[in-house]
């Protein structure tokens, strides 16, 4: 209510080009949270195949258990190369300076929040491929400007879960059809 003069304060109307934002708008949010999901054998396929969990059964769990204790080098190489990421790319995702991505190759191991990064990157990109259609498909989105993302490449907004977040909602509008 009003408290000057006791009446209900009516906001103005709305435009057609207003009610068709709106309902754009609630399409796309309510759409968002339905991505098709990547299998945990899909991305382990991804990541250079079941040898990255050392023989376990292959569950959510056992991929997560492995993060957490760090993944194999050859992972990082598998996504590298299956999504023809060049190194100075995959540093700048990864947050790894080049020593260091020289002494975990040394090691061959990464450290658990490195792997976790280096799952972010992977369910993106086996997203995108799933999405997209093909490998080719894949590779060439990830690396290219896009309008949607302030003329960034989905790839260089990987670095922060926020930005992964992002490419996963372009990839989920992309998925249902809704210009992107």
């Amino acid at each position: 209510m009003d408290g000057r003069q006791g009446r209900l304060h009516r906001p103005p109307p709305l435009t057609r080009a207003d009610l068709v934002f709106r309902a754009n708008w609630r399409y796309t949010v309510s759409q968002i949270g339905s991505v098709a999901m990547i299998s945990t054998a899909r991305l382990v396929e991804t990541l250079g195949g079941r040898g990255i969990i050392k023989g376990r059964p292959l569950s959510d769990e056992a991929v997560i258990d492995r993060v957490r204790s760090g993944l194999p080098f050859t992972a990082l190489e598998a996504i590298a190369t299956h999504f023809e990421i060049p190194q100075e790319r995959l540093v700048r995702v990864l947050a790894l300076a080049p020593r260091t991505l020289a002494r975990r190759k040394k090691e061959r191991r990464l450290r658990a929040d490195e792997s976790d990064r280096l799952i972010r990157l992977a369910l993106i990109a086996t997203l995108a491929e799933e999405v997209l259609g093909s490998r080719e498909k894949a590779v060439a989105w990830l690396q290219k400007p896009n309008r949607a993302l302030r003329g960034m490449n989905p790839l260089d907004r990987l670095d922060t879960e926020i930005g992964g977040q992002q490419v996963e909602q372009l990839l989920s509008r992309i998925a249902h059809g809704v210009y992107s």
